[in-house]
């Protein structure tokens, strides 16, 4: 059953009838019988199956053995054309030819074929041969064959390996895709969650150390909790189901209140009305602010920042500026979840990210306003 199966699937692939191949299975022997002896009616049939025999070994052949098949297929092709005026192996050998992969063993394999067969055609029509004339109309069929169809096949063969390698790649760019969709959902989660879980954890803590002493106000940063933690999940929600983007203007309303729960002053806000940005280069630069200013909250021991957003013909630069002190080099930081997730996020959009760690810690994010001209990251 599975040797049918290949069978058939040989044939489809081939593009040619399988009645036609059943024709030109059975075809030679009818020439054969018209010999003159015995003895080469016997030859006939034994050089009639060496053919199909090599013709089968060759389709598995690989590197040098697919000349020497193919070059003991042609010296057959030739001989039934002279002895018996059947030309239709090279019908056989145009097909053989045509599945061949490597480009330069088609190209000399086809010439080498074509040639072989346009002498012995010639050759049987200079003899005058009365049979081989006879069927002089599909002798030019066939010839046209041999210049026609090894080209017709190779070219399907190839276009349908160029369209499996474009298949496959798709694959890949659907899988990668989803992976950094994937990846881009857990840093929005991270990135939303994480600010207003801080700003949680420290109005509570706020709320715990004011209990006694100002239970009026602790009550005040509880209802606060508790609206934090409602804001959190509406965003979350809001995410998941549509991945919304987020205005820096609104970003800078939670940005204010995570820092006034830190006790951090915030001494400068620039102007957050953009003009001219994309909505994704603003929802980049709003997460990337998030991140910044939880890593302020969270590590720095900063008493105060500042938040500068200036805008050029050719760019958009935010500078996020904090007194606090790191032990770290620079380059170390860079290479921390937050940050790295923000230089990520700013390589999407030809952004880059600089860090500076003198007199406390800046850091400037700059995104071109044309897209496709990339910016090199900086450090300034």
């Amino acid at each position: 059953m599975n040797v049918i199966k290949k069978y058939l699937a040989f044939q489809k692939n081939s593009g040619i009838s399988p009645y036609i191949w059943v024709i030109l299975f059975i075809l030679p022997f009818y020439f054969i019988i018209q010999a003159d002896t015995t003895i080469e009616i016997i030859l006939g049939i034994l050089l009639t199956f060496i053919f199909f025999i090599l013709y089968r070994i060759a389709f598995f052949a690989k590197g040098w053995p697919v000349y020497l098949w193919t070059f003991l297929l042609i010296g057959i092709s030739i001989t039934t054309t002279s002895l018996y005026s059947y030309v239709y192996f090279a019908f056989f050998l145009a097909h053989y030819i045509g599945n061949i992969k490597d480009r330069l063993t088609f190209l000399i394999l086809y010439f080498v074929h074509l040639i072989s067969t346009s002498v012995s055609i010639n050759f049987s029509i200079v003899q005058q041969d009365e049979l081989f004339l006879k069927q002089l109309p599909f002798v030019i069929v066939i010839w046209i064959s041999v210049i026609l169809l090894p080209f017709n096949i190779y070219n399907r063969n190839e276009k349908g390996q160029l369209e499996e390698k474009l298949e496959d790649a798709n694959k890949r760019i659907h899988e990668l895709g989803v992976l950094e969709e994937r990846q881009r959902i857990a840093r929005d989660l991270h990135d939303t969650l994480g600010q207003k879980l801080s700003l949680i954890g420290l109005k509570s803590d706020l709320a715990r150390r004011l209990l006694y002493k100002n239970p009026e106000q602790a009550r005040n940063e509880l209802k606060d909790v508790q609206q934090t933690a409602r804001t959190a999940l509406n965003e979350v929600r809001k995410m998941v189901s549509s991945m919304r983007a987020v205005r820096l203007k609104d970003e800078l309303v939670l940005v204010k209140e995570l820092l006034d729960a830190a006790e951090i002053h915030l001494e400068e806000v620039g102007d957050f009305e953009l003009s001219n940005v994309p909505l994704l280069t603003e929802h980049i630069l709003s997460m990337c602010l998030k991140e910044a200013v939880t890593n302020i909250v969270k590590h720095s021991g900063a008493t105060c920042c500042s938040i500068k957003i200036e805008q050029t013909r050719a760019e958009t630069i935010v500078t996020i500026h904090d007194n606090g002190v790191f032990k770290q080099s620079a380059q170390h930081l860079m290479q921390g979840h937050g940050l790295k997730g923000m230089k990520e996020r700013l390589e999407f959009v030809n952004g880059s990210l600089g860090l500076l760690t003198k007199d406390g810690t800046t850091l400037r994010l700059r995104v071109p306003l044309d897209l496709t001209k990339p910016e090199k990251e900086e450090f300034t």
